[in-house]
Order: structure tokens, then sequence, then C-alpha cells
């Protein structure tokens, strides 16, 4: 098939649904093709989660027994690394039967028809996860390319005994959060409140998709970039006003600097996700159980959306032999209570399954925030109001460009919507270079 009517057949199927039916053509066999019934199935899962070997092996003793399938998981890098791997991998119709994809993968992976349509098989595991979670595996459709497997609903988190000494309450809207920046730089002008770092383009896009922004969309047969959209700029404009009058640091997160500044208190608060526990306990070991967390402040008093940062799932691929196989252990896997519990257990993972979200392995609070019982409670509280998002077949592309746009931005503190605009530049020429038909 000539490479640019793929590319249109790829942003038709994602707005009229035909998913991989509309792919078939360029793959490599659908999920009707399956040789179960042969005999026993051996399946290769490639994950980087700690300890998914582990979770692999109670599939192997209970539900892989009874039914002689059994999953074999090979750790992989994560990130762009592993979506090099499996894109090679697929060309050479060696690809696994199972992967970990992120959720902004998805569309890559879709759009080189790696990842198989597995809505049959899986589809009534919907009601088992947050619209806005599910939705970023259907990239809009009525296909299903994945099982979500964990999610990164944000939050804010905030010095509890700083706030108290500096008289500064939670913000719940963004206008309250800058107010509450620029009245602790009155009071004591060598703290900030927070930082804005140009590092995490993952940070920025979840603030965007809780803005409302939908940075790729598709209409017929051509893919629709809005990085640049009104809910982006207004973003933008935030953070860069910010910054520009100094009432927040412009510096990256996750340096030695960075660290200091939150574990001595040069820094206050921190707009992050549910992982952040982890992050706090080796980046400000100083300071346990002197934080607590809020929902994200809100552009609108009254609203709940939170955007996510981080997450996967976990797909069938195009080249497996076994999909209904390789599907039932990947709606096992992100569903079953025992799974779930030790997929928190040995990876460490907040499940994407609202089931999960609270009770058995979520039962206690992080240890680093043992001063919030409630921890778990509120956070699957804030989970259910994820706001959907829009990935698009190039998100690395974009990515690249923020951190390289808005590195520039901060440092000199810039206009932040310039930055943004370079990457809408960016994204539509690279969509263009590929083949993609695309406006924006």
């Amino acid at each position: 098939m000539h490479f640019t009517t793929r590319r249109r057949l790829v942003a038709t199927s994602l707005t009229i649904a035909l998913g991989a039916s509309g792919l078939a053509a360029c793959g490599s066999g659908d999920s009707d093709g399956d040789s179960e019934a042969s005999g026993p199935v051996s399946l290769t899962y490639w994950a980087w989660a700690p300890g998914m070997d582990k979770v692999a092996d109670i599939w192997n003793a209970t539900e892989g027994k009874k039914d002689q399938i059994t999953v074999t998981v090979k750790k992989q890098a994560s990130g762009d690394d592993l979506v090099t791997k499996i894109i090679t991998a697929a060309k050479a119709k060696k690809a696994p039967d199972l992967v970990q994809a992120e959720y902004q993968a998805l569309p890559t992976l879709v759009s080189n028809d790696v990842l198989a349509d597995i809505s049959g098989e899986v589809k009534s595991a919907e009601s088992q996860f947050a619209p806005g979670v599910w939705q970023q595996t259907t990239l809009g459709t009525d296909a299903v390319y994945a099982v979500p497997q964990d999610s990164g609903p944000m939050m804010f988190y905030y010095r509890q005994d700083l706030f108290k000494k500096y008289g500064l309450t939670v913000p719940t809207t963004w206008d309250e959060f800058a107010e509450t920046a620029r009245a602790l730089k009155k009071k004591d002008p060598a703290k900030a409140l927070t930082t804005f770092s140009s590092n995490d383009s993952g940070l920025f896009a979840g603030l965007a998709q809780q803005a409302g922004a939908q940075w790729w969309t598709t209409k017929g047969q051509t893919w629709q970039v809005g990085i640049d959209d009104a809910a982006s700029k207004k973003v933008a404009e935030f953070w860069g006003g910010l910054v520009k009058d100094g009432s927040i640091d412009n510096q990256p997160m996750y340096t030695p600097s960075w660290n200091k500044a939150i574990n001595t208190g040069k820094q206050i608060a921190w707009v992050s996700a549910v992982w952040a526990p982890g992050t706090l306990s080796t980046a400000a070991p100083d300071t346990k159980d002197k934080w607590a967390m809020a929902p994200l402040p809100q552009w609108t008093k009254g609203e709940q959306k939170t955007g996510s940062w981080g997450g996967s799932s976990t797909a069938v691929t195009n080249d497996s032999a076994h999909k209904k196989a390789a599907a039932k252990f990947a709606a096992w896997l992100n569903t079953d209570s025992k799974a779930l519990a030790a997929l928190v257990k040995e990876g460490g993972i907040y499940p994407a399954a609202t089931a999960a979200q609270t009770g058995g392995a979520l039962s206690t609070a992080p240890e680093f925030f043992s001063n919030q019982p409630d921890f778990y409670t509120t956070a699957a509280e804030i989970a259910k109001t994820t706001a959907p998002s829009a990935w698009g077949p190039n998100v690395n592309v974009a990515y690249t460009t923020f951190r390289d746009a808005f590195s520039e931005a901060a440092k000199n503190k810039s206009d932040f919507t310039a930055a943004l605009t370079k990457m809408q530049r960016d994204t539509v020429d690279d969509l263009k270079k590929q083949g993609f038909e695309v406006t924006g």
C-alpha cells in the first residue's frame, strides 16, 4: 500500500471508527485469525514496569494454566526507546504479542500499523475505568487499541507547615494560585511557591488538557493540530506571566538545585501527579509528613477537572498469532483484583482501574504522607475527573520542540505563547513531512 494512502487511512480510521479494519491491508492479520484451539499458547510481553514478571507468574499459575496460555515478560526500556524498538520489530514482523505502551505513544504505534483493534475482546471492561482514561486507548473511535494499566491524575502538593507560617490558603482556582505566589514573594522574597520547568513537556500537556486543549484531532482524512489553541494559550500566558514578574522560579525540576529547594523549603508547593510522594521521598527526605495533597486549582471556580501526567496501557500487536489470548491476558492484568494488587505491590503503579484505587494495597497513605490518611481516597475522587486528552502520531516532535522553545522562553522570561506557536509549526511540518494530511 502506498505510504501516503496508509497515512490517510489512519486519520480516517480514527474518525469513522474503521479502527484496525481500516489498516488490515497493511497488517499481519486480525483477531479472527487466532490459532489458540491448536494447543497451548505462549505469549511474549514487552514491559518496563518493575515486577511485571511476578504478576505474569500469577496468571501462569491460575487463569493461564486453566486456559493453557503462558506469558513471558521481557524487560524493556521505556519511552521513545521502546516505541522505536517496537516499530522496528513490527516492520520485520517480529513484534511481541503484547507491549506496555504509554498513552501518548498509542497514535504513533497505530499509525505504524503495530497495534491490533481488540475491542471485541476487551470492550466490556470500559466501565471499570474513568471515561477520560479509557478514551486514551480508543483514540476517539469505536476501536480499542489497548487496556489502561496505570494513570497519573494531577494534583497540587503543598507544605502544610509553611502555608500556615505564612498565612497562605490552599488555592482552589488558578487566579488564587497566582495570588498565593505573589503573596508569598511579598512575605519572603527568598522563597517561591513553585517553579516552571521547561524540561517537563508532559506536565504542560496535562495542564493544557485540564484547560480543555485538544492538541491532535481528526476530521475526515485529515489530522488537525491545535497545540496553540485558546486553552493552551491560556495556560502558556498564565505560567509565562508568573515567570516574567518573578512570582515563581523558572528552573527545571529533578536537578540537584530543585531537590535542595524542595528539601529546604525554598519552594513550598509542587504541581504534580499521584506518583509525587515517591519523588518527594527521594528529593526532599527531610520534609516527611510536612506535605499535603489537594485537587488541582481550577480555571473556573466550582469546576472539578484534572489533567494527567504519565500512565501506560497494555496493547496487543498485529504480529501476534494469538490476539484473543493476548487480549484476554491484557484485560485480566488490568482488571483482576489479584493482578491489580500485585501491580501496586510489585510495580508501585497507580492502577487505572477505579476499583483498585482505594482499599487493598492502597488502603493506607504513602509512607511519606502518613499525616494524610485519606490520601488515596482523595486521589481516587480526583482521578474520576480526568479530562479527555488527544494525542497524535508525532508527540515526540512536539515534546522536543517544547523543551527547546520553552527553555529559552523561561530563561529569557519572554513570551511563552511564541514558544507554543513554534511547537504548533514544528508539529504540523513534521506531520506533512511524514505524509499525513494535516491542517493547523
